[in-house]
């Protein structure tokens, strides 16, 4: 079904097409090749990151900080049950327990209270989610790392140019993964990228990254051929998606402010209506600069969030909830998720909407968004 305001819908901000016609031109379009280098270029001076290497997919991101970070058969790894399945599945599919935990009623982040509490000798990983953009408590998280000895992997998929403390997410752990599917701030379709803070992981990641061959040290000119030397998989973008994606990060700055007005008429639009108790508006964090990655609102209850839901669509707009609680999924329960463990992750995942949010969306769309919404909590 076609809505007439979409939930969202993927746009083009500069030198999209040219780039990918360029890309083109210089006779290499599979993984590695100018735009993929460009992005990686800017991307680690924008974000003072130590090495970044562009992949397919967020998923494929945080599959190669698994295979790096050695998780294996035995393992537990930590990690939000109010997240995708990529998050979990990365370290699922290396055979580790998974063991996940709830999240803040405000900002919807990992419970980092809840943390130690789940650590054990066996904790290999812990995978803080940064939620809407707003970073999780990394301090805490770091300390608690440092104490007991395991890998913090961020899982920064909605937190692209987003910092804590004045440090970009995504670089504050052992490991990062940044996602540019369509529906994120900085797009090319299909999208990721790894972002690896220890330098000790930087070689091995680009033979993991090239199929366990050490292909980059041949075309740097530091071996005379190259061979298969370790585990790995093709895990590379095309560049033709890579010079999509840079023309999207040149204009980071006038994506940003986009965005941010987007989100400011959202909030002050909808106050009146969670003055009133209608519903609860995003929180952030006061160590956070979020990215306006994306708006939600949580209502009273499921009934009222699907009632909403289905009324905004019957006018053409479409809202969507987001994750389905992971310890609840048939995997997660096979894992031992019970009802009622997770009571946060559980309430307000039954009870959140998110908006219509696109580069794109004017002002007329969004007070109609807005004045839909009203009209449903008039009748």
């Amino acid at each position: 079904m076609n809505y007439r305001i979409p939930f969202n819908k993927p746009f083009i901000v500069g030198k999209e097409l040219y780039y990918i016609a360029q890309a083109v031109l210089n006779g290499r379009i599979a993984g590695d090749a100018l735009y993929t280098q460009k992005c990686q270029a800017f991307m680690e001076n924008a974000f003072d990151a130590r090495k970044i290497l562009l992949t397919h997919s967020c998923t494929a991101a945080l599959e190669m900080a698994a295979l790096l970070g050695g998780v294996e058969e035995g393992d537990e790894v930590i990690l939000p049950s109010y997240t995708f399945v990529s998050t979990a599945n990365a370290f699922y599919l290396r055979g580790a327990r998974l063991k996940f935990i709830d999240i803040r009623p405000d900002n919807l982040n990992m419970d980092e209270s809840a943390l130690e509490a789940a650590v054990t000798s066996k904790t290999k990983a812990v995978v803080p989610v940064h939620y809407a953009g707003i970073g999780c408590d990394m301090d805490v998280i770091m300390d608690l790392a440092a104490k007991h000895d395991f890998l913090v992997i961020e899982d920064a998929a909605q937190g692209v140019n987003a910092t804590y403390k004045g440090r970009y997410l995504g670089t504050i752990g052992d490991f990062g993964t940044f996602s540019f599917h369509e529906t994120k701030n900085y797009i090319c379709g299909e999208g990721g990228a790894l972002l690896v803070n220890n330098e000790e992981h930087a070689l091995r990641a680009e033979i993991i990254r090239e199929k366990g061959t050490n292909r980059s040290q041949f075309f740097r000119g530091e071996v005379d051929k190259y061979t298969w030397v370790d585990v790995g998989s093709s895990f590379l973008p095309s560049d033709m998606l890579a010079a999509f994606l840079y023309a999207q990060l040149e204009n980071m700055d006038k994506i940003n402010a986009r965005r941010a007005e987007i989100y400011d008429y959202y909030f002050e639009a909808l106050k009146p209506l969670a003055d009133a108790g209608r519903m609860t508006l995003p929180a952030g964090h006061p160590d956070c600069v979020g990215n306006h990655h994306l708006f939600y609102i949580i209502l009273e209850d499921d009934e009222t969030r699907d009632g909403l839901m289905h009324y905004l669509k019957s006018h053409g707009i479409l809202a969507v909830f987001h994750y389905l609680p992971l310890h609840l999924s048939p995997v997660g329960r096979r894992m031992g998720g019970e009802t009622g463990s997770l009571p946060v992750t559980e309430s307000v995942s039954g009870r959140l909407l998110r908006l219509p949010f696109y580069y794109e969306l004017t002002r007329e769309e969004q007070e109609e968004v807005v004045g839909r919404i009203g009209e449903f909590f008039a009748e």
